[in-house]
C-alpha cells in the first residue's frame, strides 16, 4: 500500500513546485463588436430593473402560440395603451405579463380592473422602474450602421 501512495505523493509534489507561465493574448476582431459590447453594458445601466409584480394573462404553448401570444399583447396595448405589456418566452410557453407594480396591491387593483376581459393572476417578477423605450433597444443610429 505504501508503494502505490508514493508516486502519487512525488506526482502531487511536483504538480505543487510547477510554476505557470505567463503571457499576452492580444484579441484582434472587428471594432463593431466592441461597439455592441459597449452598448449592451450601457443599455444595462440605463434600464434598471427591481422587484415587484406583474399579472399573467396568458401562456400559449403549441402550434402557432408565438403568434397567439403578440396578437394578445397587441390586443392589450389597444385596451390599455398606458401599461406596459412584454411577451416572455419560457420553453415551451410564450407568456404575456401585464403591468409593473411595486406592490402587490397595486397589481391585484389592476387584475381587479381587467378581469372581465382579461383573466390572470399576479406573479412576482422583475419590472423597470421606468418603462424601457424603444430607444433603448434601438437608438436612431443604429438603422444607419444595419444597411
Amino acid at each position: 500500500m505504501k508503494k502505490q501512495t508514493l508516486p502519487i505523493l512525488a506526482f502531487l509534489a511536483f504538480g505543487l513546485l510547477a510554476t505557470a507561465q505567463t503571457g499576452r493574448v492580444t484579441v484582434v476582431g472587428d471594432v463593431s463588436v466592441n461597439d455592441m459590447v459597449s452598448r449592451h453594458v450601457e443599455l444595462n445601466n440605463r434600464v434598471k430593473t427591481m422587484p415587484g409584480f406583474r399579472v399573467q394573462i396568458a401562456s400559449f404553448s403549441g402550434t402557432n402560440s408565438k403568434t397567439s401570444a403578440f396578437n394578445l399583447r397587441d390586443r392589450f396595448m389597444i385596451d390599455y395603451p398606458m401599461v406596459q405589456a412584454y411577451i416572455v418566452y419560457d420553453e415551451p410557453n410564450f407568456k404575456v405579463k401585464v403591468g409593473d407594480f411595486r406592490t402587490r396591491l397595486e397589481a391585484y387593483a389592476f387584475l381587479q380592473e381587467i378581469k372581465e376581459v382579461y383573466k390572470g393572476y399576479i406573479i412576482k417578477d422583475n419590472i423597470y422602474a421606468e418603462p424601457p423605450t424603444l430607444e433603448d433597444y434601438a437608438p436612431d443610429d443604429w438603422e444607419n450602421e444595419m444597411e
